[in-house]
């Protein structure tokens, strides 16, 4: 694969894992905070399955496809932007692996809810702010690897 090709690959990648990822967000947030138990059970749902089919295979391409075009280039994995992005992506799967845990239990207590015909119980609301506030770093880190990708410096490539 030429470096080019793959390099769309990694754009369009972030680009979808970012989309997705502040997508899902903003709907899920908006959602719980429309206190419309059908509408939150029915966002908790499409938010788990957005991170199933676009979020996760991102999360694998992005650093493949990154330490590929490292490799291509011959930038070794020591250079300081190269070991930031790393860290910093660690950091958001780090905050990312709960708010799945997260989003999957609220999802069960919401779809009970409706079933029930109960309000939600204070256990998901206690859920909702934790992913809330795990998504302002892994959010956060993010924004700064995008920024270390689009800022960096490779020796003898243009762009």
């Amino acid at each position: 694969m030429t470096y080019t090709l793959l390099k769309i690959f990694h754009v369009l990648s972030m680009v979808l894992l970012f989309g997705t990822g502040l997508g899902s967000a903003f709907y899920k947030w908006m959602a719980d905070r429309s206190g419309n138990l059908a509408h939150i059970a029915v966002t908790n749902r499409h938010v788990v399955l957005a991170d199933w089919i676009f979020t996760t295979p991102t999360v694998v391409l992005q650093p493949v496809s990154g330490l590929w075009m490292l490799f291509l280039l011959g930038v070794p994995l020591m250079t300081p932007w190269v070991v930031a992005s790393l860290l910093l992506f660690l950091l958001a799967g780090a905050c990312w692996l709960p708010v799945v845990w997260l989003q999957i239990r609220m999802r069960k207590i919401a779809e009970d809810a409706v079933a029930r015909g109960t309000p939600l119980p204070a256990l998901y609301w206690r859920m909702a702010r934790w992913w809330f506030w795990l998504g302002v770093p892994a959010f956060t880190a993010m924004v700064l690897v995008v920024a270390l990708m689009v800022f960096k410096h490779v020796p003898g490539v243009g762009s």
